[in-house]
């Protein structure tokens, strides 16, 4: 059966959906431990969450690119998801979505989040032909983040790079075994129909 292109995929629980990310460990190390971000964590600045491992993967090089040493997954309420991606604006202009490029400018600067659609990743880090939802939250968005939704901080470091040894020594049905559980997450199409290509 063919992937929809658009679908967020997710660890979600009733009440909870995992998002990750990737930050230098003095960063990354004190928000495990402690289950909230480090003063030095920026609430003024964009922060992206993915709901993909694989994708974070990608994006950091399972854990070794510079400044993205320790991987985070963040387990956060589903309200405060679903908030995100009802007040979001997509990053890039769409013509039949946005009507005219201003309209689409003033939006993107008013939205307190912003979605990505990326190619989805294999387990050797190649595109799928279906999309993985990347999340940039800003503004009232990150500082709710930080301060009200997560429900946990858990670093996943270890497991990407257990992920990685079985991909790189051919075992990839072990890694596949090793990866979390993403689903399809539960979202009334309509709440997203503003955030397709």
């Amino acid at each position: 059966m063919t992937e929809p292109k658009h679908r967020i995929r997710a660890v979600h629980t009733d009440s909870t959906v995992t998002v990750y990310q990737a930050y230098a460990p003095e960063i990354g190390l004190p928000a495990a431990r402690e289950g909230r971000f480090p003063a030095v964590w920026k609430r003024n600045r964009m922060t992206w969450i993915k709901p993909s491992f694989l994708w974070m993967m990608y994006r950091c090089g399972w854990g070794t690119k510079e400044g993205q040493g320790t991987v985070l997954a963040v387990e956060i309420t589903r309200e405060g998801f679903e908030w995100a991606l009802e007040h979001a604006c997509l990053s890039h202009y769409e013509q039949g979505l946005h009507g005219d490029r201003a309209t689409w400018k003033r939006r993107l600067r008013r939205a307190p989040a912003r979605v990505q659609w990326d190619p989805e990743r294999d387990l050797r880090l190649q595109p799928l032909p279906h999309r993985s939802l990347q999340l940039g939250l800003t503004g009232e968005a990150a500082r709710l983040y930080a301060d009200e939704w997560i429900v946990s901080i858990t670093d996943v470091t270890p497991l990407a790079h257990a992920v990685h040894a079985q991909v790189r020594s051919g075992d990839l049905d072990i890694a596949r075994q090793l990866l979390p559980r993403e689903r399809p997450y539960p979202m009334n199409d309509e709440l997203l129909a503003h955030l397709h290509q």
